[in-house]
């Protein structure tokens, strides 16, 4: 029998926390007694090993020893963001009762459960990005999906109609906690993600679910949200909609709707993809050296948030995205958008602090910064009013005016209020006559106890008596041994001393109920004036969640228009002829890290010319080349200017890409079955408003199955899909594949050799490249120079081979040829058996028979 099997044998305080616990099995729980969050058990042992924090035993519960670890109330923020950052989950179990009034034990109950997708407490956040609860409803036609950020009061949803477009958006979203069924079937690469909860089947039924959402948002149907005809998706929205009461245990008024967000509204990109273009995290794990660490010069979180969406959420709506690049254009040229950033940095987090006062757990700086926020709004206005843009005439008009609040905020809020409410002094003087007297009544005290003192010596004759204060006994009138036949009888003694006699006056009896209530009433005061303000805030929440959705989206356009200037980009011309032409296009990361000035290429992909073969040695920049265009459209793609002279693009409506690979130990996959499966996907679903990015295909396998492969895809790209693709390989004999009507041309990287240097000229131009350099570039690595001329003779062996066997026809049905396919463009066996010698290293002997070789080459 375990510890709570026997109630019984428990103390009181132990039978409530394993009531507490039994409600809450699977999370920690944090049981408040006095100044601390205490943990037992089970419990107390991970934390402690979690925390690093000391694992004690105190008392007995039912015969036996209790584990226990604590963390102090005061400071217990730190903990709870840590154990969320693990993936744990923490059941706050408060005191609810007052400890002085209650009869026996405090009464106590859990009053939230922080997990790592419903956090809301600035502490626990990354201010930068969005923390998001994803539930994911599973059905015949496909998957539902819906994902909340309550730090924010977002909610939305989407479909998907299968397991590639599920994964692809769970990579765009990156949810820090999942709700699924708990039932088979689920694939490990989502069941065994970090901050999965599996939840009882019948939560996400899509019935059930209808009349809950309609219960909560107080509705007759879901048209409104359009989710009257997705069933999967109404049956996530309720399975998380239940999860976040269940944890918050309080109304959630800052959620008022449901977004539909349509997946043909935005260019898709799978997982591989976002992880292969870096845009905003390395495979490293450094965030610096991406797209979004050199795009990202926001001045407000929230502005940083939204340009993260924006990144991960490229747009096809080209309105919307000529209007935001105008408006970065008119920034531009008034040179109004430095001075919205300067003003932006007296702006606070207003999104996330909207969505506490909706959650009533704002603090006072968080009402004084909504204050300043609100403060600067005319000045913005100013600042907008006389540019020609649509979009920020639209963004001016969405600010809306909160002039009342603003005043009433002013009034009301001290210019530097305290950090918690329960400490009291928010509320300025002059806002509430009644605060104001208590105050004064405190403040005031010690004047009044001079005065007494003054009047009482004078009265009694006695010089030596004073006027003082303990906290025991409170206020009283102090007198001598020798002194205290001189009392006055109105006297009435308090306590006897040593050496003196304490008295207390009718008088002084009233004053002190007067001041030691004063403190208490002041701070019970602050309290009604702090919830009814939160009350007139919430009444106008809509209109100021807009306006901070405003400042965002500006403060994003504005940090478009500084990236434009500081880094040299232009404006691209998004058009409606399908192609892709980029003039001196540069990579924005690399460019920003090199210290050296980068090279600038060219890119021309149209309707004749859809698929470019990329030749060239290691480290001559075929992959910069592919990446740059692929980040070009991309940016062009969010409203941003891009980093080229020119840059005119046509309807794109997937980027993919296959760049470089690794094992995937989670799925049991080699390195070349993540090549395979990546280079799959990319073949079944691109199309010919797609942009590719091959690189390397077959690179992973034997000589003749990875020219097979590299070969059959390359044709099937071009022929089949009819995508726009940039092709990287070393296989020289895909060179062949550009034949007239084919719509395939051959690029290449070049590199020149200058005495025993190798200078990679990053540079593009037409036609295949001549050499591989593959030797050099192993030079180059550090390879000892007796394996880098041994390689020198095998290969002109090998040269020497592929000429005298038969020229392979790279035709389809051509590709089973028994021979070695040639690496290596011809070139004179005598001249690389030549260059392959080192003079300085030879005996004469050497010499003489190395020069036997030569005339036998030649």
């Amino acid at each position: 029998m375990s510890q709570a099997e026997r109630p019984q044998e428990h103390t009181p305080l132990m039978k409530q926390f394993f009531a507490a616990k039994a409600e809450h099995p699977d999370v920690l729980l944090f049981f408040r007694m006095g100044d601390f969050y205490e943990l037992f058990f089970d419990d107390a042992r991970k934390a402690a090993r979690l925390l690093d924090i000391t694992l004690t035993q105190r008392g007995q519960s039912a015969g036996q020893p209790i584990p226990m670890a604590g963390v102090p109330h005061h400071s217990a923020e730190g903990y709870l963001a840590r154990l969320v950052a693990l993936g744990e989950s923490v059941a706050i179990c408060e005191q609810i009762g007052d400890p002085a009034l209650a009869k026996g034990i405090v009464e106590r109950k859990v009053v939230r459960i922080v997990t790592p997708g419903t956090v809301t407490d600035e502490a626990l956040l990354n201010e930068r990005r969005d923390t998001l609860l994803l539930a994911v409803a599973r059905g015949k036609t496909g998957y539902g999906l819906a994902w909340a950020d309550l730090a924010g009061g977002r909610f939305l949803v989407n479909e998907v109609a299968n397991e590639d477009a599920l994964e692809a958006e769970i990579a765009r979203l990156e949810p820090a906690e999942t709700l699924i069924a708990d039932e088979d079937g689920w694939q490990p690469w989502i069941a065994e993600r970090t901050g999965v909860r599996r939840r009882a089947p019948w939560l996400f039924d899509a019935d059930s679910g209808r009349r809950q959402l309609l219960r909560f948002f107080n509705l007759h149907d879901l048209s409104g949200f359009g989710l009257e005809d997705k069933p999967l998706s109404t049956a996530a929205a309720a399975a998380l909609l239940g999860y976040v009461e269940e944890t918050q245990k309080q109304r959630l008024p800052h959620l008022t709707s449901i977004a539909v967000e349509s997946g043909d509204g935005a260019i898709a990109m799978n997982a591989a993809t976002r992880r292969h273009l870096e845009l905003d995290t390395r495979v490293d794990g450094d965030t610096r050296h991406t797209l979004l660490g050199i795009l990202d010069s926001t001045i407000t979180p929230m502005g940083g948030r939204l340009l993260r969406r924006w990144l991960h959420r490229p747009l096809r709506d080209r309105s919307v995205l000529r209007h935001r690049q105008q408006a970065v254009a008119t920034l531009i040229e008034s040179r109004c958008g430095d001075t919205l950033r300067e003003g932006f940095r007296a702006l606070g987090d207003l999104e996330r602090i909207l969505s506490r006062i909706a959650l009533r757990s704002a603090r006072p700086r968080d009402l004084s910064t909504l204050r300043d926020g609100l403060g600067m709004l005319p000045d913005v206005r100013a600042t907008l009013a006389p540019l020609d843009s649509p979009c920020l005439a639209e963004l001016a008009a969405e600010l809306g005016e909160h002039d009342a609040h603003a005043h009433l905020l002013k009034a009301a809020i001290v210019p530097q209020p305290p950090v918690l409410a329960r400490d009291g002094g928010i509320f300025a003087e002059g806002y509430d006559a009644e605060l104001d007297e208590l105050r004064t009544l405190s403040t005031n005290a010690d004047q009044f106890l001079i005065d007494l003192e003054a009047r009482e010596k004078a009265a009694t004759g006695i010089a030596t008596l004073k006027v003082g204060y303990n906290r025991v006994h409170g206020y009283y009138i102090e007198i001598s041994k020798g002194q205290s036949d001189k009392a006055p009888t109105h006297y009435t003694r308090r306590q006897t001393l040593t050496g003196a006699e304490r008295y207390i006056t009718e008088e002084l009896k009233q004053f002190e109920d007067k001041v030691l209530s004063a403190r208490e009433r002041s701070l019970a005061r602050e309290r009604l004036l702090y919830e009814q303000l939160l009350d007139t805030l919430n009444e106008r929440l809509q209109p100021l969640k807009r306006c901070a959705a405003a400042m965002a989206e500006l403060d994003v356009l504005a940090c478009f228009a500084e990236r434009a200037q500081s880094l040299d980009w232009s404006q691209p011309q998004l058009v409606d002829e399908p192609g892709i032409r980029i003039e001196r296009g540069r990579h924005p990361v690399v460019e920003a890290v090199r210290n050296d000035p980068f090279e600038p290429n060219d890119l021309v992909l149209d309707e004749n010319r859809r698929m470019l073969v990329i030749t060239g040695p290691n480290m001559g920049g075929k992959s910069t080349y592919m990446r740059q265009n692929a980040l070009i459209v991309l940016l062009a793609h969010i409203g941003s200017f891009v980093p080229a002279s020119r840059a005119v693009i046509g309807p794109i409506d997937r980027i993919l890409t296959r760049i470089g690979a690794g094992d995937d130990l989670a799925r049991g996959q080699s390195t070349f079955m993540v090549e395979m499966s990546e280079t799959s996907y990319i073949l079944h679903h691109a199309t010919s408003q797609s942009l590719v990015l091959m690189d390397e295909i077959g690179r992973g396998t034997s000589t003749y199955d990875g020219l097979a492969l590299a070969d059959a895809c390359a044709r099937h790209l071009a022929h089949h899909n009819r995508a726009y693709t940039l092709f990287a390989t070393h296989y020289f004999e895909l060179t062949r594949l550009a034949e007239p009507g084919s719509g395939i041309a051959n690029v290449h990287l070049d590199a020149v050799e200058h005495g025993d240097q190798l200078v990679f000229m990053h540079a593009v131009k037409d036609g295949p490249a001549d050499r591989s350099f593959g030797l050099q570039v192993a030079a180059l690595a550090g390879l000892p120079k007796a394996v880098v001329q041994q390689a020198r003779g095998r290969l002109a062996e090998l040269e020497r081979q592929s000429r005298d066997a038969p020229t392979p026809s790279l035709a389809p049905v051509a590709l089973d040829a028994p021979q070695q396919f040639g690496l290596f463009a011809p070139s004179s066996a005598a001249l690389e058996a030549l260059a392959s010698i080192d003079p300085d290293d030879l005996t004469p002997k050497q010499a003489l028979e190395a020069l036997y070789r030569l005339k036998a080459l030649s």
